[in-house]
């Protein structure tokens, strides 16, 4: 079985992607695929590059168990060659996203993470971003974070394109 590559993607990498990053890892760890799965994120800027994500984030994080170390860094154009699958938080990620993919077929490999969100759906088709919010904004980001990678990894799961 080939090693399924995800990469999630927000604008700074402080908040958002590095959340979903973790809260994937732990899933997939949580299921003994650690070793199916290489997970990332990035941004869209790079003005973040090398920083830890926003300390409210680690923080509100760190209430539920994830621990996230990742540094921030800005999405290149080997990325597109690299994942299988590219996760945008909105759709202004997602448009900045389509303006760098040179070809269709890395066009193809961006999807919204609003798509995988079921429990909030009704309100949310996508990751607000918290980062001009109070605690409840990084709290409601987690929410919808946790709700999209479970449905993400269960759509992964049971996609054939990754169980040769």
């Amino acid at each position: 079985m080939k090693k399924i590559k995800i990469l999630f993607v927000c604008l700074g990498n402080i908040c958002r992607s590095p959340a979903a990053q973790g809260v994937m890892q732990r899933l997939v760890e949580e299921r003994g695929l650690a070793h199916r799965f290489e997970i990332d994120s990035a941004g869209t800027y790079s003005g973040h590059r090398g920083q830890l994500p926003d300390p409210r984030m680690r923080r509100h994080a760190s209430r539920r168990s994830y621990n996230l170390t990742h540094r921030a860094r800005p999405i290149t154009s080997d990325d597109f060659e690299h994942f299988h699958i590219i996760v945008a938080m909105d759709e202004s990620n997602r448009r900045n996203l389509k303006h760098m993919a040179s070809t269709i077929e890395q066009e193809s490999k961006i999807i919204m993470m609003g798509d995988y969100i079921v429990k909030l759906r009704a309100h949310y088709d996508y990751v607000p971003d918290p980062y001009y919010e109070g605690a409840e904004g990084f709290e409601l980001a987690l929410d919808l974070i946790e709700d999209a990678c479970n449905n993400l990894l269960n759509e992964i799961i049971n996609d054939k394109r990754y169980n040769k």
